[in-house]
């Protein structure tokens, strides 16, 4: 696995890693046809985008560029992948011969990782023949998906959480390597820190953890385990403090440290008065530098209910990895203009279906500032961003050649570093975390 990869089990003939099969049937049933009929090297754009946000959300998080880019790199078909295909009658010999030599020669541009997006933003625009583009449908939308829904679920937290700290810890609550992409994108969001070491290494994050309720009852005694625990941590260590009765905990584990305990964690009770309660024994006892971490079903609306309360960092799992509610981000991947028959002109193409039209050729994209606040998306279907507009477009495939600086660890504090300075844009009503309309609104022009 080469770094910055996203794990799969399926590898070629050849012994690569592939993601050429992590797709639907019919893609590869219309480049057959489309091989066929001659329309297959027509030059086309596909772009995706969302009609709506998710009911209530003012905002989306554009993520997963890095693990799309990298994907694509892994993009190939070798003789077990055409095997498999030709078994099952998706193929017929010419399109063997096509994917053989598969790969993708065209152009990507794309909202950067860690952007925020709107209603019919472009986020993702492919261009090159049909047959080349066309296939990377389900690959774009499975990972845009995902991520983007688990960074603005994530990013809806770190606006309640209201400049304090927070972990992803959801790792038991999502598939085994879903959990790793579910932490590169919380990161991207604004999340401190994981408790997933493969995300760690694979991304570069930042990682946490000392001890779960298992380790108390190993031991004989509560105060056995907290021993336990410094001895081997260190006095900065922080002390799951809710196993049995969490004042005899927080009294035990002061004492144990002389009062330099680095932390407590609770994890079950009505947060708010059970932090007041140990903030006030900290305090008390001269823990006054002891933090105060809180776990236990988290969520954006629970950790802005305790906002009031003297919580110091939070640990957040479930809702998180799965988008808080909405596990996908609504995405889809449409051609929206292909060139004529003759290759003279570019045709613009859209659907007309109830509730699913789409906006027909290839789109330009700015964020519309005034005095370095957000007012509107703008989206022009000719012509360039103004002035006063941020472009949000940038290449990140050129001539089929992916460009290093979206990828890997790298790519990862570039986005999140983006996503800072994108979210910092928008209007200071964005952060609510209550239902409204989207922050602001998007410009068809």
């Amino acid at each position: 696995m080469r770094h910055g990869d996203q794990r799969t089990d399926a590898r070629s003939s050849v012994g690569e890693v592939t993601s050429a099969l992590l797709t639907d049937q019919y893609e590869l049933t219309m480049v057959d046809a489309a091989l066929k009929d001659g329309t297959a090297h027509r030059r086309c754009v596909f772009e995706v985008f969302a009609r709506r946000l998710p009911d209530g959300r003012r905002y989306g998080v554009a993520a997963g560029l890095g693990r799309f880019l990298t994907a694509l790199g892994d993009f190939r078909f070798g003789d077990d992948e055409i095997g498999f295909l030709r078994d099952r009658g998706v193929i017929d010999e010419g399109t063997a011969a096509f994917l053989a030599d598969y790969r993708f020669t065209g152009d990507v541009r794309a909202y950067r990782e860690g952007e925020v997006y709107f209603p019919n933003s472009p986020i993702l625009q492919v261009e090159g023949t049909f047959a080349e583009a066309v296939v990377l449908e389900t690959l774009a939308l499975s990972v845009f998906n995902a991520d983007s829904a688990i960074a603005s679920a994530a990013a809806r937290m770190v606006s309640a959480a209201d400049g304090r700290p927070l972990a992803e810890m959801g790792s038991r609550r999502t598939g085994e390597w879903n959990a790793v992409a579910a932490a590169r994108a919380a990161y991207i969001a604004g999340f401190g820190a994981t408790s997933n070491l493969e995300a760690g290494r694979t991304w570069g994050i930042p990682t946490m953890g000392t001890a779960a309720h298992a380790f108390t009852l190993l031991h004989d005694s509560e105060e056995e385990a907290f021993r336990s625990q410094l001895d081997a941590l260190g006095n900065g260590t922080t002390l799951l403090v809710d196993t049995y009765d969490i004042e005899q905990a927080v009294e035990t584990a002061v004492r144990l440290t002389d009062g330099k305990l680095g932390g407590v964690r609770i994890d079950s009770g009505d947060l708010p008065s059970v932090v007041a309660a140990v903030r006030a024994q900290l305090d008390r006892l001269g823990a006054t530098d002891t933090k105060i971490t809180v776990t236990n079903d988290l969520d954006e609306y629970t950790i802005a209910a305790l906002r009031a309360a003297p919580v110091d960092s939070y640990g957040v799992g479930t809702s998180v990895v799965s988008g808080s509610g909405h596990p996908a981000a609504g995405m889809v991947f449409k051609l929206v203009a292909h060139q004529s028959a003759d290759g003279d002109d570019w045709v613009a193409v859209a659907k007309k279906s109830v509730d699913k039209a789409s906006i027909g050729g290839r789109k330009e994209a700015g964020r519309r500032l005034r005095n370095g606040v957000a007012t509107a998306e703008v989206v022009l279907t000719a012509g360039q961003v103004g002035p006063d507009e941020r472009a949000l477009l940038v290449p990140v495939v050129t001539g089929g050649v992916v460009d290093p600086a979206f990828l890997g660890a790298q790519g990862v504090e570039a986005a999140r570093a983006h996503h800072k300075r994108a979210k910092a844009e928008l209007p200071a009503d964005a952060a609510r975390i209550g239902r409204g309309d989207p922050a602001i609104p998007t410009l068809v022009i």
